[in-house]
């Protein structure tokens, strides 16, 4: 016999799915989640859990059927996985209104997305696809019948987190990051397409009963190339308004072209100079902490809730309520659009380490008390590795607040991020690699510190002429970067004044850290503080300080 209480099926039990978890559980559902992580983090939050790789959709079929069967189960959902297909195909099999499976595939397949896209006459970049029995042949491919020249984009066709993803900017370097790509690729196969230059949005929608609803239009921050690594977004965005009703309309032709018409949509959209051009579009809400928590605070929407509704095929009060038409002027879709506009700004940004692994963290607690801040996330703890990130889940932490004014809710994600310090373990192979590589201006990783050439030649050569000083000493500063201490930032938004006073306050406590300090401090050469201080920031200041400590005698 059925239950009378109703029931929800998650997929992912991650921190991207908490809001999802909660927004069920305050609808009054019981909930059951999925994942192939037994320690997932938000297991807790739910009612009942089952161990099941999310890819695996027989399995997913299985487990919701029966739950239909014996829990009176109402929906399969997900949001900030890429797993949209395994939801849709065990909604069908429940009987559940839903994107379509095949229009879920066409939205997770990049392969199946481009062709949907060029049937239907969507801006998109020139594209093919490639296994790997095809690699060896790679280098003799005509690109220039394909229409593919170079730089070119290289991802695996199905996957999320910009894992395996990077440009090839010329031919000797494209059969590496096809290999990447493959590695990261469930199902062996990549797309290579030409690389959208301008500036990119995430958009998010919800789709039903023949409207497409726009919640949330942020501008992307992406930086280390050849990676495509997003360090924030903030939303709204400050695009004019016609820029941004073409590139609503791309969004509203590419959910149509796909076959997608009942849950969400997210997309990844550029404008270029040619108008806007589609990179993905996914049959889920998005990930990165937007649609979960930076669209909400900044609209009064919970967007995740409002998504859930539509996947029980009830109605979405609060966002029919609230939102807007959106007048085009001309009958582009057969899709009527509307939009839930922003009342705030959100702002949400990330930091990163260099390659180690963490021994201290620093001003976590202090952070908090930050005006205007809502949340922090902290991904690396002590004793983890961590490293530059060549993908979107390597990041260090983030951090999100909000405002009315668009400069607090930057500035306040900004001063958090300055003050968070990670130290490194000393004598670790990975980070020595990294602060002293063969050539300073290596193209990737960059410099945390990012110095003209001429200045970094400059510093070297006076750095010569500079004694080698102890820890208990003050830093000298080489003429040359004078005028740059307060004018260059480091990834973590740091100039090189406030690197320099951050460590001076520091550095007693590296002392500390040694009960057993020589009578006669050791040394640390100023060519080794300042390349380690360019390349790496204030960990890279603390690196070194710290290796040459525990060697106990000498110069490092």
């Amino acid at each position: 016999m059925k239950q009378e209480k109703k029931h929800v099926l998650i997929l992912g039990a991650g921190i991207m799915q908490k809001p999802a978890i909660l927004a069920a559980k305050s609808l009054g559902y019981t909930v059951t989640v999925i994942d192939a992580n037994s320690t997932a983090p938000c297991i807790s939050l739910a009612d009942n859990f089952y161990a099941v790789d999310l890819k695996d959709k027989e399995s997913v079929k299985k487990l919701a059927l029966k739950l239909k069967d014996q829990e009176n189960l109402s929906a399969v959902f997900t949001a900030g996985t890429d797993f949209s297909t395994s939801v849709s195909y065990a909604s069908e099999a429940c009987d559940f209104k839903c994107h379509k499976y095949q229009a879920a595939q066409n939205a997770s397949n990049k392969a199946l997305m481009r062709t949907c896209f060029n049937k239907n006459h969507i801006p998109s970049p020139a594209f093919i696809e490639v296994s790997n029995n095809e690699l060896e042949n790679i280098n003799s491919l005509d690109f220039k019948a394909k229409k593919l020249e170079f730089p070119l984009v290289v991802k695996p066709v199905d996957n999320m987190g910009g894992r395996g993803c990077r440009l090839a900017r010329e031919k000797n370097e494209l059969q590496e990051a096809i290999s990447s790509a493959i590695k990261n690729s469930r199902s062996g196969k990549v797309i290579l397409e030409n690389y959208m230059d301008g500036p990119e949005f995430s958009i998010d929608a919800l789709v039903y009963n023949g409207t497409v609803t726009i919640c949330g239009f942020a501008d992307r921050h992406i930086f280390f190339p050849p990676y495509f690594i997003e360090m924030g977004h903030t939303m709204p965005s400050v695009i004019d308004e016609k820029n941004r009703l073409e590139l609503i309309k791309t969004f509203v032709q590419g959910i149509e072209s796909l076959g997608l018409t009942h849950g969400a949509a997210k997309a990844d959209i550029k404008l270029t100079k040619n108008g806007p051009m589609i990179g993905e579009i996914a049959a889920r809400l998005s990930g990165g902490y937007m649609s979960g928590w930076t669209y909400p605070y900044a609209s009064d929407c919970n967007l995740t809730e409002q998504a859930l509704l539509i996947a029980l095929d009830l109605i979405p009060e609060w966002l029919e309520k609230n939102r807007k038409p959106i007048d085009f002027d001309n009958n582009f879709s057969s899709f009527k659009v509307f939009e839930v506009p922003c009342k705030r700004t959100c702002s949400e940004r990330a930091w990163i380490s260099i390659p180690g692994q963490v021994s201290k963290i620093y001003n976590l607690e202090e952070s908090t008390t930050i005006p205007f801040v809502n949340d922090l996330f902290v991904r690396s703890q002590i004793s983890d590795y961590v490293t530059f990130p060549m993908n979107n889940v390597e990041k260090c932490g983030n951090i999100i607040a909000t405002d009315k004014k668009r400069e607090q809710a930057i500035d306040s994600c900004e001063k958090v991020i300055k003050q968070i310090i990670l130290r490194l373990e000393a004598n670790n192979s990975l980070t020595e690699e990294f602060l002293f590589p063969k050539e300073l201006n290596s193209d990737f990783p960059p410099n945390f510190f990012q110095l003209d050439t001429q200045i970094i030649k400059q510093l070297f050569i006076e750095c010569k002429n500079i004694p080698s000083f102890s820890i208990k000493e003050e830093v000298p500063v080489p003429i040359c970067i004078l005028n740059s201490l307060e004018k260059v930032r480091d990834w973590n938004y740091r100039t090189l004044k406030q690197t320099l006073d951050l460590y001076q306050k520091h550095k007693l406590d590296i002392l500390d850290n040694y009960h057993n300090l020589p009578n006669e401090m050791p040394k640390v050469s100023s060519k080794s503080f300042w390349q380690a201080a360019i390349r790496g920031g204030l960990q890279g200041m603390f690196y070194v300080m710290d290796t040459a400590l525990s060697k106990q005698k000498g110069v490092y």
